[in-house]
């Protein structure tokens, strides 16, 4: 497998001025040296270095259920594509 970015990277972002919320999400999928695929996740407040966490997939089709599991939760809390 080949070390470039298995899918488009999704931004989001949710912001409401009257409980004070400015956040990001960020994920994508990445191969490792290993062979399998890492679904890399990084959220935080707008402005800061947020968070980070990783998870290793042996599968390209495990990955991508838990990507798009990951997006739909994005979508059902109220962020946005940015």
């Amino acid at each position: 497998m080949p070390n470039t970015i298995l899918s488009p990277a999704y931004r989001f972002r949710r912001i409401d001025a009257t409980r004070n919320m400015a956040r990001f999400y960020m994920l994508s999928l990445e191969p490792t040296l290993f062979g399998e695929v890492a679904v890399l996740r990084h959220w935080g407040r707008i402005g800061t270095s947020g968070r980070q966490a990783l998870s290793l997939h042996a599968t390209l089709a495990e990955a991508e259920a838990m990507f798009a599991r990951q997006v739909a939760r994005r979508r059902r809390r109220g962020y946005v594509e940015a």
